[in-house]
């Protein structure tokens, strides 16, 4: 079950079209701000007090328009994310410049007007894959990948953090680099430290982040040590400073936590 959101007539009817035609959707609720939002969520409808009671979220996926009067969409968001079961969270905007923030409040998709059937279709298997089956319906779970929006050329590329092999720090922006090659955000090395610390990534530079599942070898030299990443043609290898040492020997000897690693 799919809520559609969005006070503007023609902004709906666009995703309507789109989401009429794709037989992921078996129903379509919708809301022309906030607030009607939350009162179809919390209204006394057959089907969503079934799902209450089921212990599901009242629908699986709310497909968000970010500028509306009143409670904006980000608002709207936060709101639904803190749901004891919340649902997926696919924001349509006519805004190209909001995907870090929305991604940031949780949200699975981020689509720029006008949606195209087959983005909307992307959208609606990514929200799928982040759900579990059970009796038949498909309920939240945890987010094990994150990923990262990446502004190319007025496209928002989505870089999973499980292809990010390492993270260099270019002032306040980070260079993602993956196998296939490397993307700029504008986020702060020491702010990706501090959320990807828990999911298997290690501070071992004042310059650079890495994904400690893809350390092949340690390595110490007469001016320090370094650690290589990966084998063959794409290994790389990359300083490691006094300060970081001990803490990245303690951490590639301990038992990583099942199901947060990058890649798993």
């Amino acid at each position: 079950m799919v809520l559609a959101v969005d006070d503007e007539d023609r902004g709906l009817d666009e995703l309507l079209y789109c989401l009429r035609r794709n037989g992921r959707v078996r129903r379509i609720l919708t809301a022309f701000d906030s607030a009607d939002a939350l009162r179809v969520l919390r209204s006394n409808d057959a089907e969503l007090r079934e799902r209450s009671r089921a212990g599901l979220s009242p629908v699986d996926v709310v497909f968000l328009d970010i500028a509306m009067p009143g409670l904006d969409g980000m608002e709207l968001g936060k709101v639904l994310t803190a749901f004891r079961v919340p649902p997926a969270l696919i924001f349509v905007t006519g805004f190209d410049n909001q995907s870090l923030e929305a991604f940031n409040v949780g949200a699975t998709d981020y689509l720029v007007k006008p949606p195209t059937a087959d983005r909307v279709d992307e959208a609606l298997r990514r929200a799928e894959r982040l759900r579990k089956p059970e009796s038949g319906m498909a309920t939240i779970t945890p987010v094990e990948d994150e990923v990262i929006p990446v502004e190319l050329a007025g496209t928002t590329k989505l870089i999973p953090r499980s292809s990010i092999r390492y993270v260099e720090a270019q002032g306040d922006y980070a260079r993602l680099h993956t196998v296939e090659g490397s993307h700029l955000v504008r986020i702060p090395l020491s702010q990706l430290e501090e959320r990807w610390s828990e999911v298997g990534f290690a501070r071992i530079h004042r310059s650079y982040l890495v994904s400690l599942a893809l350390v092949s070898e340690l390595q110490m030299s007469s001016s320090g040590y370094s650690v290589r990443l990966g084998t063959g043609e794409t290994a790389i290898e990359l300083p490691v400073s006094r300060r970081h040492t001990r803490e990245l020997k303690d951490r590639l000897v301990r038992p990583p936590k099942r199901g947060l690693g990058p890649g798993r």
